[in-house]
């Protein structure tokens, strides 16, 4: 059964990381995030699909993490004065999880996907 994966429009991606999205050719939408330490964090993500790709990268070019994931059911973005975060909500059926993407001050990755 096909589930709707909201995402936000690339306005409001902007208005909470600073950042406009850019696409790929199939359609996906990536951000590259960077920090002051010279890292990155490659995050993609296909409504149409429901999937999402995490990517970090060191300050030496090593890639870190690759995280691909499918049945997302929600991505949303926040901004407080303190914080910006990336949620993205999961439900395979069997499971239900979150992935919290934290973009400044520091980058960081908080993966959880549990048993119903």
């Amino acid at each position: 059964m096909y589930r709707e994966f909201p995402s936000p429009d690339d306005e409001e991606v902007y208005e909470a990381v600073g950042q406009w999205p850019d696409s790929d050719e199939s359609g996906a939408r990536i951000l590259t995030l960077r920090d002051d330490s010279g890292q990155s964090l490659i995050f993609s993500y296909d409504a149409l699909a429901r999937s999402v790709r995490i990517r970090w990268v060191n300050d030496h070019g090593v890639e870190m993490i690759d995280l691909f994931r499918e049945s997302a059911t929600r991505l949303s973005f926040t901004s407080g004065q303190s914080a910006k975060h990336i949620l993205i909500d999961f439900d395979t059926g069997e499971c239900t999880g979150t992935i919290e993407i934290q973009v400044t001050p520091h980058l960081s990755v908080r993966d959880r996907l549990l048993f119903r």
